[in-house]
Parts: structure tokens; C-alpha cells; sequence
């Protein structure tokens, strides 16, 4: 798996919260219920994000989280990258210390562009590319056809 649980956590918190009406919150625990995570770490996981300005938080009984900005603007590294570090992982395949081209491990050159294609997917892909992914998988399951917000965030209204 390409991508951790506390990744996969962020993405579909993030896909609820993009269907959310303009202006709406949701707070930590209700996005927790809907997508089936710990809440308690759902809410540290959305605390990263604020931090790296991809969701804004709210205090107060109308508070909670939403996106700092369309979700067509969001890139998915923007979101997995503060949870899991991957720029910032430049290690070797093999965990060799060092490892690089001028001193490559035997995987080095099949590795190389299989990660680089792996981070200009996460660069190129939105949240809003995911939120049409949740559509139209419940489609082809034969789903109720829910309106686009709905179907995207779980059911969330």
C-alpha cells in the first residue's frame, strides 16, 4: 500500500469536508462516525492539516473543521505529505544509508522513476478528482444516486 492508514484517514476526512455546503464545519468526531476512524486520532490528524494550511478550524458549538480552499485546489500531496513526510523521504528501497546515483543499490534505477511517477500523481491529483472517484464507484456498485456531496463524503448532509 502506497499510502498509510493515517493517509487514507486524511483523504476521506478531506473528501467529507469538500462536500460540505460553503461556510459549513464538521466537527472532528461527526467526520470520525462517518468514515469509520478513531476520533481522538482523526482530530490530531485534522490538527496537522490546519497547521499546514489545508483545513481551517473553528471553536464553538457551530464550529469544527472545513478546507482552507476549493477542493479542486488542494492537491493530494498537500495532504499526505504533512502526515507522512514523503518529500522529505528521499531513502533507499533497500534502506541502504546511502543511496543515490552515484552510489545506487541493485533497485536504484527501477525505483527512481516509479517514485517520482507516484509524487507527480499525488502533485497532479485534487481532492475534487477523488470526490468524482466516490461518485462514480457508488454508481458502478449500483448505489443509490445520491447528489454529488452526499455520495463524496459518505452520506454526510
Amino acid at each position: 500500500m502506497m499510502v498509510s492508514r493515517s493517509g487514507t484517514h486524511a483523504l476521506n476526512a478531506l473528501a467529507l469536508l469538500g462536500a460540505l455546503p460553503p461556510g459549513a464545519h464538521a466537527g472532528a468526531a461527526r467526520i470520525a462516525r462517518e468514515i469509520k476512524a478513531p476520533s481522538n486520532y482523526l482530530g490530531k490528524l485534522l490538527r496537522v492539516l490546519s497547521r499546514a494550511g489545508v483545513v481551517e478550524s473553528r471553536k464553538g458549538s457551530d464550529g469544527g473543521f472545513r478546507l482552507s480552499r476549493s477542493s479542486s485546489a488542494i492537491s493530494l500531496i498537500e495532504v499526505i505529505d504533512p502526515i507522512e513526510h514523503i518529500l522529505l523521504s528521499k531513502g533507499c528501497v533497500l534502506g541502504r544509508a546511502k543511496c543515490s546515483g552515484i552510489n545506487p543499490c541493485s533497485l536504484h534505477e527501477k525505483w527512481s522513476p516509479v517514485r517520482e511517477h507516484y509524487l507527480d500523481f499525488l502533485r497532479t491529483t485534487t481532492l475534487a478528482d477523488l470526490a468524482v472517484t466516490h461518485v462514480s464507484s457508488s454508481r458502478r456498485k449500483g448505489g443509490k444516486q445520491h447528489h454529488a456531496a452526499g455520495t463524496a463524503a459518505g452520506g454526510v448532509r
